[in-house]
């Protein structure tokens, strides 16, 4: 953990004790902080009560003298309304700040040299992160990775110039970080998302802005128009950007085409990999994704040769396009991530001749955005409270049958792929669904169909590297 002594002897108010908020306050107090915790749940403040974490009802609090709100990034800052707390904070104007800002500042107090890679974008994030952790890791480099992955970022190690530092950032987090200043900053894209939480489209583009604002050196995916502001934008500021495309060659930077990436200069073009070595990288998304972490990879000194050895042992995250293993020629690749029809979609067409498990809670606008993709699916096994209306879009395009459950689906897709022709079939598990109405999560549920294919006879596990 990160004894955040930056903050020695400074008056804090911290809202939020959460996991990540937990954290937090512990790192606080070990750097010796006067901090006064509190939650709207009054069994979060009992839980920290017993750690012997210093709480009370921040209603009561003197912001006057205070050097800061910490806030937890799930709590509202601006919309659909500031929380209380940041009312409080800013009638009194006392800074409103997060973990990740407490991260950025004890690394530039304890080892600014320190290797800091912050990576954050609408879709990608999690994958790529892990992906830069999993390089760095098997060059034999000690990676700190956390953040908006699910460690928070303060129980990493204290900084030190020999760590690498991986973070994934959330637009709360950022929103919550002013200063952050990471040596490679990795801005993959953006769409439409959290606008409950930022108002417009403009003010969350603007906040995943900053993550890059500051950085050594911007790796930007260009493939969307806002990114391509923000890229162009900072390069006229005098800003070392490198460009990123999944779409076609960019002028200067890493593109992603026909399934290698390419490095391209001024006056060259070099193929520096094809992803067919890497089968956890499949698709045209995990393009984008394996060419922001070699741009960020390079950028951070690692040779290109390390580079190329970690993409072929990447074994991907839990339940996104995870290969699990073989029964003969069959291929079993778990995607219990995949909720909903746009993460089905990237699973599906990184594949062919795919035995197609989908179903649960369905989401609305069902399958039907899945039609273009119809004719990679040999045959679709339909579980859940969804399947009624999954047949009905699949109706004669697709040959189907109601499974029920998704060990029942999985005897019954290996059979078919065995006895089929194909030579290389997968059974595929990307719902398309949530997983509500039989399992308590998708984990759960990826665990289900890993269990499923594990039983079969002849069962081998998947041969690959590390999973990040």
């Amino acid at each position: 953990m990160i004894a955040a002594d930056s903050f020695k002897g400074k008056r804090l108010a911290l809202f939020g004790l959460g996991g990540s908020g937990l954290v937090t306050a512990r790192s606080l107090r070990a750097g010796g902080a006067d901090i006064t915790c509190f939650d709207d749940n009054p069994a979060s403040v009992e839980k920290a009560a017993g750690e012997h974490l210093p709480t009370g009802d921040l209603h009561a609090f003197d912001f006057a003298d205070a050097a800061a709100l910490v806030l937890a990034p799930g709590v509202p800052l601006t919309h659909p309304r500031p929380h209380w707390t940041v009312t409080l904070a800013e009638a009194a104007n006392v800074p409103v700040i997060g973990d990740v800002e407490i991260f950025a500042r004890e690394r530039r107090h304890k080892a600014a040299d320190s290797a800091f890679i912050a990576i954050t974008g609408t879709n990608g994030k999690s994958t790529t992160t892990a992906l830069i952790a999993h390089l760095f890791r098997s060059a034999g480099r000690d990676v700190q990775l956390g953040g908006n992955i699910g460690t928070a970022v303060l129980s990493l190690d204290e900084p030190a110039g020999d760590k690498v530092y991986v973070v994934e950032c959330s637009s709360y987090q950022i929103d919550l970080a002013p200063s952050l200043d990471p040596s490679v900053g990795i801005l993959l894209n953006l769409s439409p998302d959290h606008l409950d939480r930022h108002g417009t489209m403009a003010h969350y583009a603007g906040i995943k802005r900053r993550l890059v604002a500051r950085s050594g050196v911007a790796v930007i995916g260009t493939d969307d128009a806002h990114c391509r502001q923000i890229a162009d934008a900072l390069e006229a500021e005098g800003r070392k950007v490198v460009r990123i495309s999944a779409e076609g060659p960019v002028d200067e930077g890493i593109y992603w085409q026909d399934g290698r990436l390419f490095s391209a200069g001024q006056d060259h073009v070099e193929i520096l990999f094809d992803l067919a070595e890497a089968p956890t990288l499949r698709g045209r998304h995990n393009g984008q994704n394996a060419a922001a972490a070699w741009a960020a990879a390079r950028a951070a000194g690692l040779a290109d040769e390390d580079i190329r050895a970690g993409m072929r042992s990447f074994l991907g995250l839990v339940h996104r396009m995870e290969p699990v293993g073989h029964v003969g020629k069959t291929l079993f690749v778990n995607d219990s991530k995949g909720t909903n029809a746009d993460a089905a979609g990237k699973a599906l067409a990184s594949y062919e001749h795919i035995f197609w498990i989908a179903g649960g809670l369905a989401k609305e606008g069902g399958i039907e955005p899945l039609r273009p993709l119809f004719g990679r699916i040999a045959k679709a096994y339909l579980v859940g409270e969804a399947a009624p209306q999954f047949s009905a879009t699949l109706g004669g395009d697709v040959e189907y049958e109601i499974s029920g459950t998704i060990a029942h689906a999985v005897a019954r897709a290996a059979a078919d792929a065995q006895a089929s022709d194909i030579a290389a079939p997968v059974v595929l598990l990307s719902p398309a669904c949530a997983s509500f109405d039989q399992f308590a999560n998708f984990e759960v549920r990826g665990e289900a169909f890993r269990d499923a294919a594990k039983s079969l006879m002849g069962f081998t596990d998947y041969q690959g590297g590390e999973r990040s």
